[in-house]
């Protein structure tokens, strides 16, 4: 998954670079909460079985009781990438140490500085 962000985050850096320049900063952060939801989702779909959704959402720092509730869900991917659990162990911090780039952040730097 690392090499797919990496690679999709040059686009998405020259994406915004181009795009950047346009007053829509609402449209801006609505697509980076959908790009963010995507890739929780894929991360989802990649472990498939239920004990490795929550051994790795403990890797992440989930706690206990919250990654079985979401590693046991019988819900469909795109549902389960809005949970909390995966919010709290797919958050920013670690997705932009993988090397996403956030829109919202670059979009900001575009229009007031860095």
């Amino acid at each position: 998954m690392e090499t797919k962000i990496r690679e999709l985050s040059i686009y998405l850096r020259g994406w915004i670079n181009y795009f950047g320049i346009a007053n829509q900063y609402q449209q801006c952060v609505d697509l980076d909460h959908w790009i963010r939801r995507r890739i929780h989702m894929c991360y989802w779909k990649q472990w498939r079985k239920p004990r490795t959704k929550i051994r790795n959402l403990l890797h992440l720092g989930v706690p206990l009781k919250l990654a079985i509730s979401c590693g046991m869900t019988s819900k469909g991917y795109w549902y389960s990438a809005r949970t909390e659990g995966i919010h709290r162990g797919l958050n920013d911090a670690y997705l932009a140490a993988q090397g996403l780039l956030s829109l919202r952040t670059r979009w900001v730097e575009i229009h007031y500085g860095k």
